[in-house]
């Protein structure tokens, strides 16, 4: 299933920043119609209006209220490709008081986020064609690391269900697409001590872009990425995307 960004009304979550204004710059370049800029706060979005004028749409989504993604799904009814780019994470010591609490803000976000967008956004997308829908998780969500432990599960909770909704959303022809980034230059990685190792975030824009182009489910855009992405790739051949393809015959 082959997705066109030209011409097509795109809608990003977390777009004032990082990846996410990097999927917008790359969205409106390969010439989508507008972008909807679904930001927390819309003064945040500000500078993108000022920059690329009427093609770009500020909305208010928080991953963490359901009631703005409803509000949204309303407003942004001529949407054909939906991309989740927002996400959380705070870093915990596994073993430490705060672990529970750190996992239980980045489920709300990242997990019930997910699915708040998709059965917001689900009908949407089969009333327009089907288009897509994009999901960022993380090379975390195949391999925890210590470090960031509650992230890495929530970003695997997120993957799971991304798989799921490849499935449920394939009937309405609606073309899934998990996105697997390493290390990555935005303030999250800062935060967390990758800076020195991070790339730039044009990279997970214009991998999205390209999949979208032809077809595919993973997306392993940088060069840790691609390592991960090399190594998992006979089981999500064989398993995860093989699966499918065996149910729907």
């Amino acid at each position: 299933m082959s997705t066109s960004v030209q011409g097509k009304n795109v809608l990003i979550t977390g777009a004032n920043r990082g990846i996410g204004r990097a999927i917008l710059v790359e969205a409106l370049s390969r010439r989508a119609a507008k972008v909807y800029a679904a930001v927390r706060n819309l003064e945040s979005a500000a500078p993108l209006v000022a920059e690329f004028g009427n093609r770009v749409i500020p909305l208010v989504i928080d991953l963490e209220k359901p009631a703005t993604i409803s509000a949204a799904a309303h407003v942004a009814n001529d949407v054909h490709i939906v991309i989740n780019n927002a996400g959380v994470l705070r870093a915990s010591n596994l073993l430490s008081p705060e672990a529970i609490e750190s996992l239980e803000f980045e489920m709300k976000v990242n997990v019930y986020g997910l699915i708040h967008m998709a059965q917001d956004f689900a009908g949407v997308l089969k009333a327009n064609g089907g288009g897509a829908f994009v999901q960022l998780n993380s090379v975390v969500s195949v391999k925890s690391f210590a470090d960031v432990a509650t992230y890495s599960a929530s970003k695997a909770a997120s993957y799971s269900i991304t798989q799921a909704l490849r499935e449920v959303l394939s009937s309405q022809n609606t073309h899934v697409v998990s996105v697997h980034p390493g290390p990555i230059l935005t303030d999250m990685a800062r935060e967390a001590g990758f800076e020195e190792v991070a790339e730039p975030p044009s990279v997970v824009a214009n991998a999205i872009f390209e999949a979208l182009e032809n077809g595919e489910f993973h997306v392993w855009p940088d060069s840790m990425a691609k390592q991960f992405g090399d190594q998992y790739a006979t089981y999500a051949n064989n398993v995860i995307e093989q699966g499918l393809t065996e149910s729907s015959q």
